[in-house]
């Protein structure tokens, strides 16, 4: 399991493209994936579930993943994240 914690710098937080890009680079992996703020923990594969949480532009987030391609889909989520949302990793990109 892996565990990492985050600071959501995108204006709308996960709220509209950023959540669905989110979801989008979670669903491309077979390992169970979550996303924190808070007490309130959610399946990252759910554009409901991730919006739900409210996350907001400066907001830390923890994200959560276990299952056999945890170290790829955490360097994508990394990725993503970093870029601000702007770059969609793919899941054979090289870690």
């Amino acid at each position: 399991m892996l565990e990492a914690k985050f600071t959501i710098e995108h204006q709308a937080g996960l709220q509209a493209r950023p959540a669905a890009l989110f979801v989008q680079v979670a669903s491309r992996f077979v390992s169970r994936i979550w996303i924190a703020k808070g007490l309130k923990k959610v399946n990252a594969k759910s554009i409901m579930g991730v919006m739900s949480l409210g996350v907001r532009q400066g907001d830390e987030v923890t994200i959560i993943i276990e299952g056999e391609d945890e170290s790829k889909a955490m360097s994508a989520i990394q990725r993503l994240i970093a870029s601000n949302f702007s770059e969609v990793p793919h899941n054979n990109a090289s870690s």
